[in-house]
């Protein structure tokens, strides 16, 4: 974890997206966590668009190549609450830009169905760019690891 999230960790409990979880799968660098509910998803402004409170439990993939966990441990991972406004941003905001952008643009010159399957077309590419950069968007959306006693 790097000096700047400690501080933000410490200064700045509110504005930090946690969920408690149990780590289920060791791998490389990557840790596997079962995500329990969370009753902090109640006061979330992304929890309609977020998922994770949607269903009893979620699996996550985190980098971690500096604390030692073991399978069954419970751990809370947290996150900036920013970097999950940014993800709710990237997975559905702004695809739905682009599409009604396209269907827009695409209705003046086209007839309407042609126009509806383009911009349902233009999601492709998108999804696929942003599958083929997870490695960079890994690097932007940094999340911790914190033991639970």
């Amino acid at each position: 974890m790097d000096s700047s999230f400690k501080n933000n960790l410490n200064a700045a409990n509110t504005n930090l997206i946690k969920h408690v979880g149990y780590v289920s799968k060791i791998s490389d660098n990557y840790v596997e966590i079962s995500l329990e509910g969370n009753l902090n998803c109640s006061a979330c402004n992304a929890k309609a668009a977020c998922g994770v409170s949607d269903t009893d439990k979620k699996i996550v993939e985190i980098y971690n190549n500096t604390q030692k966990v073991s399978i069954d441990e419970r751990v809370t991972v947290v996150m900036q609450n920013s970097l999950g406004l940014k993800a709710v941003f990237f997975g559905y905001v702004f695809p739905f830009i682009l599409l009604f952008s396209v269907l827009i643009i695409a209705s003046l010159f086209v007839k309407e169905w042609l126009a509806g399957l383009l911009a349902l077309a233009v999601l492709v590419p998108y999804y696929l760019l942003l599958y083929y950069n997870q490695s960079s968007l890994r690097k932007l959306f940094t999340v911790s690891i914190l033991k639970t006693n």
